[in-house]
């Protein structure tokens, strides 16, 4: 097993990054990661420095993978993830779009124990995910951004046994993967979940059946994913995406996929909070 220390980090997703290390497809990948705060947020009356303005969201890597060419599409199966420390929240009253009920900056550090997170006096159960997994695309993308190239999705499905599809555009995919939440409920209207440093364990091979990307798959589902500026221009790129998956690769006409997509179809929101919105289109693998 390949593994990719949390001292190399970078800060966006870019062609010019030098890959850190070389995987072939299927080898086992171990990601240790920082936390979404760069890690300087170590106690309650820490805050965010000024001088790390632009710093969040570090993803570690890159790693490139062997025979990956521009145009292939590569999958990355999450083999495991696991929270490492304590967790962090910091929210106050310039952050996300509950930020104006608050009137002053607060930092919580969260003990993660017995298969929970314990916060403000309730143990939540813990759904470790990956919140930035990401390839290089055509050009830089900051790590806080979602796009077409994965980025900061923040899609709470990206868990354990889940495989996560993104287009190569460029030779060797740049893997990288940052971000990890030990639990996060859809929208994260907090502007944050449960952050923590992690190890992520994955493999990354070649994808040879047609698909659409950003996708997700688990063992019941399939989830075609789109970002945008606005929910409104979000949902109509994710319906575009299911509509073209159902009527060029699994053969539906126009009218069956429409109503196939009202009635099995889950639309649902990642995360409403980060430079781009990000929807997803659950569509259950045993009507496929």
């Amino acid at each position: 097993m390949k593994t990719v220390k949390r001292s190399s980090v970078v800060y966006d997703m870019s062609p010019a990054n030098h890959p850190v290390a070389e995987a072939a497809q299927g080898e086992a990948i171990r990601f240790l990661t920082e936390d979404a705060y760069s890690g300087v947020l170590c106690a309650v009356n820490d805050r965010y420095p000024a001088s790390m303005q632009g710093r969040a969201n570090p993803a570690t890597g890159p790693v490139s993978i062997a025979g990956a060419r521009v145009g292939d599409v590569l999958a990355i199966r999450i083999v495991s993830i696991k929270p490492v420390g304590m967790g962090t929240m910091y929210t106050g009253p310039t952050r996300g779009p509950l930020g104006y009920k608050l009137s002053e900056d607060a930092v919580a550090k969260l003990a993660i124990r017995k298969g929970c997170v314990r916060v403000d006096g309730r143990d939540i159960p813990l759904r470790p995910m990956v919140g930035v997994i990401g390839v290089a695309p055509a050009v830089p993308i900051d790590t806080t951004w979602p796009g077409e190239h994965g980025g900061n999705l923040d899609c709470n499905v990206i868990t354990a046994g889940a495989t996560v599809y993104l287009p190569v555009a460029v030779d060797g995919a740049l893997l990288a993967i940052g971000d990890v939440h030990a639990v996060q409920a859809d929208g994260e209207v907090a502007i944050c979940a449960v952050e923590t440093r992690g190890e992520v364990v994955v493999n990354a091979s070649i994808y040879r059946s047609p698909i659409i990307t950003p996708a997700v798959e688990t063992r019941s589902s399939l989830y075609l994913l789109a970002s945008a500026e606005t929910l409104d221009a979000t949902e109509t790129s994710v319906l575009d995406k299911t509509y073209r998956y159902l009527t060029e690769i699994s053969g539906m006409g126009s009218h069956e996929a429409v109503r196939f997509m009202s009635l099995a179809c889950d639309l649902q929101v990642c995360q409403v909070v980060d430079p781009a919105k990000t929807m997803r289109m659950k569509l259950p693998k045993k009507y496929l």
